[in-house]
């Protein structure tokens, strides 16, 4: 999935990168806790190369993955993780002034934690275990039906790459989101690659009220790039009618 990027100020990388993030990092760039994933289905899209799907399963949760890249083999997603690490990381040091340690040690802690997500993957994806759990999908269109999913995820990718999605791209997901979502959806981070805020933000919550959806700006536990440490929680709005009845 190459895209070409538009010069900015932030980490220039010409392609939206194939990483992965492990299971504890969900829990805290999402604010999640094991009650809430052990509630129902739990959908995470793009799933790119994390572990969590594995490391949720283990806990006994319900994780269903899916990523416009899952059509490929383990073995060509394993190359291109790879890839990718490198290709991020070795521009990393030009950026660096736009992250934080306070979560993260150093930028060895980081890779070993991609690294780690991407084994632990690609040996899920690539086992009999794993069937049914990766699904290819390319979005803004989703192969589940209606309300399939009490928890949707949706890290480091939309809002992310704003300067090369769209506003129209950015709404019919958030759509979809919602679509296959019985419960709440939950997007990370609310900045772009240049750590700057989504600058079409406010249109897209005015777009969600139209659509009664209801949208709340969390902080989160997990800052790296600086100003990444909120999620969108998006739900729906329930509108309780009084019927009265008279004589």
């Amino acid at each position: 999935m190459k895209r070409f990027a538009q010069k900015n100020d932030g980490l220039d990388i010409d392609r939206i990168a194939f990483l992965g993030r492990t299971y504890h990092e969900y829990l805290d760039l999402f604010g999640l806790n094991e009650a809430l994933l052990g509630s129902g289905r739990v959908l995470d899209c793009p799933g790119g190369a994390s572990s969590f799907a594995l490391e949720a399963a283990r806990k006994g949760c319900d994780v269903t993955a899916c990523d416009i890249l899952y059509d490929n083999s383990a073995t060509d997603l394993f190359e291109k993780g790879k890839k990718d690490i490198a290709h991020v990381f070795d521009k990393f040091d030009e950026v660096s002034h736009l992250y934080t340690w306070d979560y993260y040690r150093n930028k060895e802690e980081v890779m070993d934690l991609r690294n780690r997500a991407l084994d632990l993957f690609v040996e899920d994806f690539s086992g009999c275990s794993a069937e049914g759990r990766y699904i290819p999908a390319r979005l803004p269109h989703l192969p589940f039906p209606n309300g399939m999913f009490s928890v949707v995820l949706s890290g480091h990718f939309l809002f992310l790459y704003g300067d090369r999605l769209n506003q129209d791209f950015h709404k019919a997901c958030l759509v979809e989101f919602m679509r296959v979502c019985s419960g709440e959806v939950r997007i990370f981070p609310l900045v772009g690659l240049d750590t700057k805020p989504y600058s079409q933000l406010d249109e897209i919550l005015q777009f969600l009220a139209e659509k009664d959806i209801r949208a709340d700006i969390v902080q989160v536990r997990l800052e790296f790039q600086r100003r990444a440490d909120h999620m969108m929680r998006l739900s729906r709005n329930v509108i309780s009618k009084e019927v009265s009845h008279g004589n």
